[in-house]
């Protein structure tokens, strides 16, 4: 446990699996108490299973990032149970569905959006009260799509998703700067994480130009949760104090040669 983080109160949405999971373990052994976040209430479980069983202090929550009146909700049980809170890490998110912009139905469009730019929104709209009290760190997970790689074809909703929650982060990371929260957003290459199994791609063979990592470069293979975890870590400690309003990539310098 790192001093540092005495006391202090973290929430992490999406912390059923993946990135959000790998992060909300991490923080936890610092000795940061948890609030993790999630639509799947059988993943939570065993997240907090796991935080239990390293020891730390942790509080469940079921909600859908993208309805106002559930994230409000959410974040007053944490400022309940804990009268605090001085992280948050907006890390759910979805791909949806991958297709030409002509098979892309405005729903499909409409729900992408919703969970990963209005849910990320919502989430810090309704911890900013808090934050503002002590001062804190909000890191936000976009991705290399729409960022810097732009060779993702069919993705257009994610990517725009992703790009806009770059643009919300350093808009936020100034308005919020005099009251000592930093903001920082995290984009993320390939990842071992589960996500690709719940995205529904169709109709792109046509629209797919290749491009490929060559199998033959060992820095360039896809990280892990736990590789994105380290570096949200690094961003909600003192060691980022001069660190705000930044987009900072981990994916080994793969977008360089994909984007």
């Amino acid at each position: 446990m790192t001093a540092q983080f005495d006391d202090k109160v973290a929430i992490v949405t999406g912390a059923g699996s993946g990135i959000g999971k790998a992060a909300a373990l991490l923080l936890a052994k610092q000795g940061i108490k948890m609030a993790v976040l999630d639509y799947s209430e059988d993943e939570l479980k065993q997240t907090v299973e796991e935080i239990k069983q390293q020891g730390g202090e942790v509080l469940s929550v079921v909600s859908d990032v993208s309805k106002p009146d559930q994230m409000q909700k959410a974040i007053q049980s944490v400022a309940d149970k804990w009268g605090r809170i001085d992280i948050v890490f907006a890390n759910a998110g979805i791909n949806g569905v991958v297709a030409p912009l002509e098979d892309l139905e405005p729903d499909e469009w409409d729900r992408i959006l919703e969970i990963n730019l209005k849910g990320t929104f919502l989430t810090v709209k309704y911890a900013v009260p808090y934050l503002k009290k002590r001062g804190g760190s909000v890191v936000i997970t976009a991705s290399v799509n729409g960022t810097r790689n732009f060779s993702k074809t069919g993705a257009s909703a994610y990517s725009s998703s992703k790009a806009g929650q770059v643009a919300f982060a350093k808009m936020i990371a100034l308005e919020l700067a005099q009251w000592k929260v930093r903001v920082n957003a995290i984009c993320p290459g390939a990842i071992k994480t589960n996500i690709e199994t719940k995205t529904e791609e169709r109709n792109t063979e046509d629209i797919k130009i290749p491009v490929e990592l060559p199998d033959d470069v060992a820095a360039l293979k896809p990280g892990t949760a736990e590789d994105v975890a380290e570096l949200v870590l690094f961003l909600v400690s003192d060691s980022s104090r001069h660190i705000s309003g930044s987009e900072i990539w981990i994916d080994a310098g793969g977008s360089l040669l994909l984007g």
